[in-house]
């Protein structure tokens, strides 16, 4: 049986994992443009989970299992991290009213979390975490007929979660075309690898700290920048009071300099004075008995204490920014540029929540956003396909209506804030802002992060990248040629009307009016023509047509 206590190591464990191999994941993207953050929004997902996590002390496995799951739902970033935080609220339904897990506990919890992950996507794919989930479930669920043994189990759950994703190339043709496996495939089973490896052995694997240049004659600090992790995460103090005989206290220094930071080591006549941040406290306390007895000996866990600062002051900002409802409508929009924002606050947005392509907004940042909003009714412009799934589990926890309007691009945000009326009722708003953001056709400018290659032909990191509707078209490397060739083909789909071209933070202002000419000199004279600084990273243009 499983305790709780090892479940929540389970779990902190397949955080680090996943942590320690994000860029991995990242790098799976299939199409060579900036936005590969599978495996960053899958390890700030779970690592919600974590921190809550390291909070409990001696909890059963419904009360780890719960814990973890209210943590994931609301960091879940992009939709592979909803989908795993789904597949965790399916630990904590199946093991409800449980002090431990049996095997068959662990089948049935991942078969509740699977089923409600395929529910939530409105078109699943074949190929992806949810093949990779679903197998696994599978396998659990034969194993758990033959044994109760929550480690033979756990063991098949891994081990068909691999095989599974081994076949995924087979099972979607542009990732057999890359030559690569699906990344949130991959990251589910790097979080299972950290879980399976406590359930088997008791070992937790530790988070890789990435080296940083240090400054010269500046100490190491133990609390890395805001929001990053301490690399010696106990603070060890203690007096020795001297033995007969005993050996220099320097050597105690040499050995404590070796075993962590913030050395203090005070030798008088009588006492040594010791303080240390190391990951080793038995250790530090081992080398003091040398000198002679120990008096006063305090260990803090400063990881634990830098948790809940953290927990208490998202819960300070949360409970800060709740407006009650004052006013019929209100809205939620998603986006990243100074321009941009000014935009949609112009448009009449309440409440702008900072992300779009590689930095997704969790579940939590939109309800954030959403409660304070003055509104009864909230409409949210997630503006990217990947942040629909979080705003739409934001729902659930809101104390307001809310509607997700599902705006793929800023484009189609812009669009359906102009079609709104507040004259008009929930209802025929929400059906006029769909059917107007329906309507446009988005492409984007952006750039290739790496050597790839697409439709045969080789592609260069640097390459000029144009995406017509979010699918990758074509390369180029003239910009302005890249930006009347896209517009070409979207101006076919849409037709006559409203051209809108909306600059970047890479491009400057001259080069955005040569952009603009060349598009005035084509088709002045049947479309209106619009030029927006956007201030967006990612993508030098992002340009609609309706």
């Amino acid at each position: 049986m499983i305790e709780g206590s090892v479940l929540a190591k389970a779990v902190i464990s397949g955080a680090n994992n996943i942590a320690n191999r994000k860029q991995s994941v990242d790098e799976l993207n299939v199409f060579p443009v900036p936005d590969g953050d599978t495996g960053t929004n899958m390890s700030m997902t779970i690592g919600a989970g974590k921190r809550e996590l390291e909070l409990l002390e001696d909890p059963t496995v419904e009360k780890a299992a719960e814990v973890a799951a209210a943590a994931l739902l609301r960091g879940a970033r992009g939709n592979s991290g909803v989908i795993l935080s789904l597949l965790f609220r399916g630990f904590s339904k199946g093991l409800k009213g449980k002090t431990q897990a049996s095997g068959q506990d662990l089948a049935e919890a991942l078969a509740i979390g699977v089923d409600a992950a395929y529910k939530a996507v409105m078109k699943p794919t074949e190929g992806t975490i949810l093949t990779v989930a679903r197998v696994a479930s599978e396998r659990a669920a034969e194993c758990a007929r033959e044994t109760n043994d929550p480690q033979i189990v756990f063991g098949e759950i891994l081990s068909a979660a691999r095989e599974a994703l081994m076949h995924t190339p087979e099972q979607l043709p542009v990732l057999k075309k890359a030559g690569v496996v699906d990344a949130g495939g991959q990251g589910l089973v790097y979080i299972f690898e950290g879980m399976q490896s406590v359930f088997q052995s008791g070992q937790v694997i530790e988070p890789v700290q990435a080296e940083k240049p240090r400054a010269a004659a500046q100490p190491l600090t133990p609390l890395a920048e805001a929001g990053g992790e301490i690399q010696f995460g106990y603070c060890t103090e203690f007096i020795v009071d001297k033995a007969s005989g005993c050996p220099d206290a320097m050597k105690l220094r040499a050995y404590l300099e070796s075993m962590g930071d913030s050395v203090v080591c005070v030798d008088d006549d009588d006492i040594i004075k010791v303080h240390v941040h190391t990951n080793h406290p038995g250790s530090v306390i081992e080398e003091g008995l040398r000198f002679g007895a120990l008096i006063n000996l305090k260990i803090d866990n400063m990881r634990v204490q830098h948790q809940n600062k953290i927990v208490e002051a998202e819960r300070a900002q949360e409970n800060a920014a709740y407006a009650p409802p004052e006013k019929p409508f209100g809205f939620v929009a998603v986006a990243a540029g100074a321009g941009l924002r000014e935009l949609f606050a112009d448009l009449g947005v309440d409440q702008i929540v900072s992300g779009g392509q590689t930095m997704n907004p969790s579940t939590d940042d939109i309800l954030r956003a959403i409660q304070a909003t003055p509104a009864e009714t909230v409409f949210v412009l997630p503006n990217n396909k990947n942040i629909i799934m979080a705003a739409e589990q934001a729902v659930k926890l809101a104390d307001r209506r809310v509607c997700v309007l599902q705006t793929r691009t800023v484009p189609q945000g812009i669009s359906a804030m102009l079609a709104f009326d507040p004259e008009q009722s929930y209802s025929d708003n929400r059906l006029a802002m769909t059917k107007q953001f329906d309507h446009v056709q988005t492409g984007l400018i952006t750039f290739a992060a790496r050597d790839s290659e697409f439709d045969g032909h080789a592609i260069k990191k640097g390459e000029i990248l144009a995406l017509d509707n979010g699918k990758l078209s074509f390369t180029d490397r003239d910009m302005g040629r890249a930006v009347l060739r896209l517009t070409k083909q979207l101006v076919k789909k849409a037709g006559g009307g409203f051209i809108t071209m909306i600059y970047g933070a890479d491009v400057t202002d001259e080069q955005a009016e040569k952009a603009e000419k060349l598009l005035r000199d084509k088709y002045g004279d049947s479309h209106e023509i619009s030029l927006i600084n956007g201030g967006q990273p990612v993508y030098y243009y992002m340009l609609s047509v309706e």
